[in-house]
Order: structure tokens, then sequence, then C-alpha cells
């Protein structure tokens, strides 16, 4: 499989919208370090990216929004956050 930014932003999306885990996220990162072809025009960055992932699970080193919005950038993406007050019924 070639690796894309694309793909990268992609599994982010996912991770940030809950539609996958953690665990999920970082499985998938160790398995693409092991078996994809990278895009070779952006390989330092999405290498990068997908060898910090694929730690995400240790606690020494863990990742956070700030770690995200950060890969997203790289990735040529921009986070706009909306916040919404959910009203007690």
């Amino acid at each position: 499989m070639k690796l894309t930014r694309q793909n990268i932003a992609h599994k982010l999306i996912d991770y940030l919208f809950h539609r996958i885990t953690l665990a999920e996220l970082v499985n998938w990162a160790e398995m693409s370090m092991m078996e994809a072809d990278f895009e070779d025009k952006d390989y330092e960055t999405l290498r990068d990216i997908i060898s910090r992932l694929g730690l995400a699970d240790v606690k020494a080193f863990g990742i956070s929004w700030e770690d995200i919005e950060d890969f997203l950038h790289r990735l040529g993406y921009r986070v706009d956050l909306k916040i919404t007050e959910v009203q007690a019924v």
C-alpha cells in the first residue's frame, strides 16, 4: 500500500472523531512502518509521523492534541475546532 499525506491525515481525523481507538491508530501505524511504501516526495515527513504514532500508546511518549494538530499541519491540513454547549434535557 502506498502511504500518502491523505492516508495519514484521514487516520488522524478518524481518531479525533472517535471512529478508531488509540490502540487501533497505534496498530495501524506499526503495521504501516513494517509494510507500507511511503510516497517518495514526502518520505521523511510521513515516516516521522508514522513512527511517532507507533509509540503513542507508550506512557513516556503519549500523544497530545498539540501533537495531532502539528502532524495535520505538516500533512497540509488546518484544524478548525468548533465547540458547542450541550443543553441539559
